[in-house]
């Protein structure tokens, strides 16, 4: 039976629990035959993973999620089939890094003056070394009994209000699609469901982003319920957006999402991968992305 790739995924580059490696062969057991590694604000993981796909016979795409400042709020915007070694989307992502830094010290401060001392040392620890986030931080109050859950942590702690919150600084939206375009990409609307934006200011996000270059909207995912799949396909056919689907699976310890378990597009949606070389369910030979992509 035919399953859609899952084109969302993290890994420990970021702030997943699986290693590139481990999360190539969890999708492979679960019948994955196309997955995107889409770390936040880094392409570490994708030489590792393209090696791990190599060996099982798993096509990887390689992928980013790029952290947005749009209209005060953050957005996410997927990449997808990225050239690895594009100058420009590599050095716009450096300076995401170099802000995320900044933040993780100064949540680690905050946290330390609310009685959670060592946080920023707790947090850095959890990330092996790699891109530190807010996870890492909720993992970190997690085990040191501040809340019950990942969940209870956000919104207890790090969202506007709460005691280790700071403000987002991130890429502006055209800049974000610029690089995604510049290193041969297609630019995909993550999750849009998740930023809680009425019609009119949805329908302004849409037109910004394909004015910008964008091309695609996440229409299945992880973090919508089936009655939002609807939604969002509605809005690609209406807004000529082209459909993608992934879980934003980022840890086992999450069974809530897990890979190997998206449902097919609803009909209408043309989905983002229809000109892809070796897509499942797809015969056609020229794609955008099949020199990023090998």
């Amino acid at each position: 039976m035919f399953k859609s790739p899952d084109l969302h995924t993290h890994s420990t580059a970021s702030d997943g629990t699986l290693s590139p490696e481990q999360l190539v062969a969890r999708a492979a057991a679960a019948d994955v035959t196309m997955l995107a590694l889409t770390d936040h604000d880094t392409l570490a993981g994708i030489p590792e993973a393209r090696q791990a796909a190599n060996r099982c016979g798993l096509q990887l795409v390689p992928g980013v999620e790029i952290s947005v400042t749009w209209q005060n709020q953050t957005v996410h915007i997927i990449g997808l089939g990225v050239d690895t070694n594009n100058p420009e989307l590599n050095q716009g992502l450096e300076s995401l890094r170099t802000f995320r830094l900044w933040r993780a010290k100064e949540i680690g401060l905050r946290l330390d003056k609310a009685g959670y001392a060592g946080a920023y040392e707790g947090a850095k620890a959890l990330s092996n070394g790699r891109l530190l986030g807010r996870t890492h931080f909720a993992r970190f109050l997690v085990a040191r009994g501040a809340a019950d859950d990942m969940r209870g942590v956000f919104k207890h702690f790090l969202v506007k209000g709460k005691p280790g919150h700071v403000r987002g600084e991130w890429a502006a939206l055209s800049d974000a699609v610029g690089w995604i375009c510049a290193a041969g990409g297609q630019a995909v609307i993550a999750h849009p469901a998740r930023y809680g934006l009425t019609r009119s200011k949805l329908l302004r996000l849409i037109s910004e982003f394909k004015t910008a270059g964008g091309t695609g909207i996440e229409v299945v995912s992880g973090s919508h319920s089936r009655d939002e799949y609807f939604v969002f396909a509605r809005h690609a056919r209406e807004q000529g957006l082209l459909a993608s689907a992934g879980s934003d699976f980022h840890s086992p310890e999450q069974p809530w999402i897990e890979l190997g378990r998206l449902p097919a597009l609803p009909e209408g949606c043309t989905p983002i991968w229809h000109d892809w070389p070796d897509a499942p369910g797809i015969t056609h030979t020229d794609s955008p992305l099949a020199s990023a992509a090998a």
